[in-house]
């Protein structure tokens, strides 16, 4: 026999002997030669041995010992032997039925298959459901078996014995839910508080009192109606005390009830009929459970709300505190407008970048308030804020504008993005980013400038050279033939090319450094006009070079709002690209198409021709990157590079993909010429 067997069979033991005597305690209530008892405290301990034993291997053993002592107890003490059979079936059924139905409608109490105790007003009343759903079932049972043995069916009795039964759960099974789920969880309970001096004095005052009253006036003999006024008793214990106490009351003011009426003493003894005074008893005892339980498991439910609450209160303001820690130290400046321009969350680094400006009232000022310029130099209308146009829905990416004022009077350049963030209540504030984009600017200002002015001095000495070398050719014509004739003929034609490689790169250069510097103009631009144009001339220029001439679909395109001179030289670009990178004796074939989208066009350019090599397909767009080295393709690495600015200062975004028949396809994006496109207009 195992340990856990020898222990379950020990706890087996202990409750029959405490179900034996409950039973005898009950049957001693009788007050009447038929053996009516007044109450039946059984029913309870009960109720409780098959919730502490709901999984125990001995509940057989269980079973069998609860039908005996039932039916013995009752043969014993003066019912007769069917009778008595009926009652110890009848018993068995009713720990069934309330198991039962308690893990059907709240399996998370002990007892059904969890383990916790009572928390709520709620958990009490599905309780009391489950104590008349169990007492109900059993004595409609008892009824039906009891006239079947004694061919009488005594409905007056069953009446009285329900109402005990329900008492006696509610008081017994309340009281043994609670503390069974209290000892299944002492090892994690945490050290019990230490109770004042005047804590220990209220609860010991509040008790007294209530068993005092209760005492004077169930031993009171002139049957004056004091017993619910005792009810006041009862709340004043149920709202100060807590649920041990309450459970503690709930028995000993029964106890009282049940002793004083059986003398014959108290309101209720002056009952003549035995059935009335029997069912008034338990009535007097359930409401006091009630009562007193209900206030008791409100004020709990109250306090561990309010526990929550405080737990939840102390973790939202230390991730307030975190989040506030984080966003003050922060580089980059983060502020939240509402729609009325007030400033409800800013960080230092808003004022630091906007040179120690800070608006009056917490409500954002114009833009002279704070020196905002477009980096041309021109002041900003203060409807062309990328704050107001976010709380109109649109989202700002990217922008930037130029402070300055009294606090950087040297200028500073900031980039600002602006999202729009909705309320519950329909309204919006705006998100707004500061980034500092002085020194990269600067730092790109100056490799660009160094990139032009280079490139503008070398062209003195390329064309000098060219020159030199057309002249050179010019003297050769009219020199009679020598051994050395051809050989200075073919040196100048590789001194020709080489100059024009090098004019091709300087060109590239002074073309980067406009497509990342002129001042973009925006204007509704016929997107199918200029391919057309632009392809037209592509072709003539094959034919006249003695190559295939290209061949091109294009699809319908729709008008774009750019820059037209930006848009032909991307174009231009695009298409060069494609017919320069097709193969040797391919004749060059291009489609061209377009579909809008959100307020933006896109356009595919897919060609036939040698394709990108694996893993360069962002790479190409890099400054002086080239895919074929080889190959005689010849270029300076920087048309893709021209083509990407062109588009990002458009809003716009490029990308280059394999084309599943063979091939290359670029896409572009640029805002609709019907959409107004918020990176189209100023910040």
């Amino acid at each position: 026999m195992s340990t856990g067997y020898r222990i379950s069979l020990a706890r087996t033991l202990a409750f029959a002997l405490l179900y034996a005597a409950a039973v005898y305690a009950g049957r001693r209530t009788a007050m009447v030669a038929d053996s009516v008892s007044l109450v039946w405290p059984a029913a309870g301990v009960a109720v409780v041995w098959f919730c502490a034993h709901r999984d125990a291997p001995t509940r057989w053993l269980d079973t069998i010992l609860l039908a005996v002592i039932l039916g013995v107890g009752n043969w014993r003490t003066g019912a007769p032997a069917d009778v008595s059979v009926v009652a110890g079936l009848v018993g068995v059924i009713q720990v069934w039925i309330f198991l039962w139905a308690l893990r059907r409608w709240r399996p998370n109490l002990w007892g059904a298959g969890g383990t916790d105790t009572l928390r709520s007003p709620r958990d009490l009343w599905v309780l009391f459901a489950v104590t008349l759903v169990t007492c109900i079932g059993t004595h409609a049972v008892s009824l039906l078996g009891r006239g079947l043995v004694t061919g009488s069916f005594t409905i007056e009795s069953s009446l009285m014995a329900l109402a005990r039964h329900v008492a006696s759960i509610l008081i017994i099974g309340t009281a043994g839910i609670y503390l069974g789920a209290g000892t299944a969880r002492w090892q994690a309970r945490p050290p019990l508080r230490r109770t004042s001096l005047w804590r220990t004095a209220e609860i010991a005052g509040i008790f007294t009192l209530s068993i005092a009253g209760h005492i004077g006036a169930f031993a009171y003999r002139h049957g004056l109606p004091l017993s619910f006024a005792l009810l006041g008793l009862t709340v004043l214990v149920g709202t100060r005390l807590r649920t041990p106490w309450v459970l503690l009351h709930n028995a000993v003011v029964s106890a009282i009830a049940v002793q004083y009426t059986l003398r014959g003493t108290g309101p209720f003894a002056q009952a003549d009929d035995v059935a009335q005074r029997a069912v008034i008893v338990q009535l007097f005892c359930i409401l006091v459970a009630l009562v007193g339980l209900a206030l008791a498991l409100g004020r709990d439910e109250r306090t561990t709300l309010l526990t929550a609450l405080a737990e939840e209160k102390t973790e939202l303001d230390t991730q307030k505190n975190l989040l506030t820690a984080v966003i003050d130290s922060m580089a980059d400046g983060l502020a939240v407008i509402a729609s009325d321009g007030r400033i409800t969350m800013r960080n230092p680094a808003v004022t630091e970048l906007l040179g120690g400006r800070k608006s009056p009232d917490d409500r954002l000022a114009d833009s002279g308030w704070y020196g905002l310029y477009r980096v041309d130099g021109t002041r900003f209308a203060d409807d062309e804020l990328a704050y107001l146009r976010a709380l109109a829905g649109e989202d700002v990416r990217g922008v930037d504008m130029l402070v300055r004022n009294p606090g950087v009077p040297e200028g500073r350049v900031v980039r600002v993005t602006a999202t729009t963030l909705p309320h519950a209540d329909g309204t919006n504030s705006a998100v707004v980013l500061f980034h500092d984009v002085t020194a990269e600017r600067r730092h790109r200002d100056e490799l660009t400038n160094f990139a032009g002015v280079v490139a503008h001095d070398l062209l003195n000495p390329l064309a000098a050279v060219e020159g030199w070398t057309a002249a050179a050719l010019d003297a050769l014509d009219g020199v009679p033939d020598h051994p050395n004739l051809d050989q200075a003929h073919a040196d100048l034609a590789r001194l020709t090319r080489a100059s024009a490689r090098m004019r091709g790169l300087i060109d590239g250069l002074l073309a980067y450094t406009t497509a990342r510097e002129a001042t973009v103009a925006p204007s509704p631009v016929d997107l199918a006009e200029v391919v057309a144009d632009i392809t037209q001339a592509r072709a003539d220029a094959a034919v006249a070079a003695g190559k295939p001439e290209p061949r091109f679909t294009i699809a319908a395109l729709p008008p774009v709002q750019a820059d037209p001179v930006l848009v032909r030289q991307l174009v231009d670009n695009l298409v060069g690209n494609a017919i320069k990178y097709t193969a040797p004796g391919v004749v060059p074939q291009l489609v061209i198409s377009a579909d809008t989208s959100g307020g933006m066009v896109t356009v595919r350019i897919v060609d036939n021709g040698i394709g990108i090599p694996d893993g360069q397909h962002d790479a190409i767009f890099g400054n002086f990157h080239r895919a074929h080295t080889t190959g005689g393709y010849l270029g300076t690495g920087l048309g893709l590079a021209i083509c990407k600015r062109i588009v990002e200062r458009h809003g716009g975004d490029i990308s280059a993909a394999d084309d599943p028949g063979g091939g290359s396809c670029f896409m572009f994006s640029l805002p609709e010429a019907t959409a107004a496109h918020p990176h189209l207009a100023p910040v």
